[in-house]
This record gives structure tokens, C-alpha cells and sequence, in this order.
């Protein structure tokens, strides 16, 4: 189990940082709730795309036991738990998970600001 050395929540940027050892990791908000491990997210075995999370932020960080972290975000979404691999998968995979978050996303014709259409002309 990889259980960080430290976990701060900074509300200012919006993001939540792990420290394992000498490695530090930042982690969004945004990208923490579109990967978040709850079944509204993960469905059941079909993932649902988040779509429009560009403003979200962290309201809130819970231990969950000795094994995780429930995070609570401003758009009401708090069920999912973050176990600690979890968490650790996320910040060492991170820069591969959001590029291929936002491919779906731009294969989908979706966007992160939730203000935003996208729309495909076909020509």
C-alpha cells in the first residue's frame, strides 16, 4: 500500500498535493473528480465521461478509515473514496490519464468548461 507522507488541500488553487518520501504530487480538483472512483463516475464496468468540471473544486478532505480518502467537491459529488493506491495511481499516471481524458473528451465533441458547446461542422 502506498500511503502518502503528508496530504494538504489547498482551496486556492484547487488542488490537493501528496507527499510519498521526496516525491511531491499536485494533484486538481478537476482531475481528481473525473477520475473519481464512485459508480456515478466509474458506472458499472462502462465509465461515464465527466464533462464540464473545468470549475469544480475540493470542499472538503475526509479519512476513510486507514485506507483512504473521501473528497468532497463543490458540485455535491462526495461518494466516492479514494483508497491510498488509488490515490497513488493517479499522481505517478497522472499526465497519461488527463491526456487521454481530454482525447475522449475531444473525440466526444464534449468540453471541460461547462459554459462552453463544442460543435463539429462537417464540410
Amino acid at each position: 500500500m502506498h500511503i502518502p507522507s503528508a496530504v494538504k488541500l489547498h482551496k486556492a488553487s484547487r488542488t490537493l498535493e501528496l507527499q510519498y518520501g521526496s516525491a511531491s504530487y499536485s494533484l486538481s480538483a478537476e482531475f481528481l473528480r473525473v477520475h473519481s472512483p464512485s459508480a456515478e463516475v466509474q458506472g458499472h464496468g462502462k465509465p461515464i465521461m465527466q464533462t464540464g468540471k473545468l470549475h469544480v473544486a475540493l470542499s472538503g478532505v475526509e479519512p476513510a478509515g486507514n485506507y483512504a480518502l473521501k473528497l468532497c467537491f463543490d458540485d455535491g459529488h462526495d461518494s466516492g473514496l479514494f483508497s491510498w493506491d488509488y490515490l497513488y495511481e493517479l499522481a505517478t499516471h497522472q499526465d497519461s490519464l488527463w491526456a487521454d481524458y481530454l482525447a475522449a473528451l475531444a473525440a466526444a465533441g464534449k468540453a471541460r468548461d461547462p459554459d462552453e458547446s463544442v460543435v463539429k461542422l462537417m464540410l
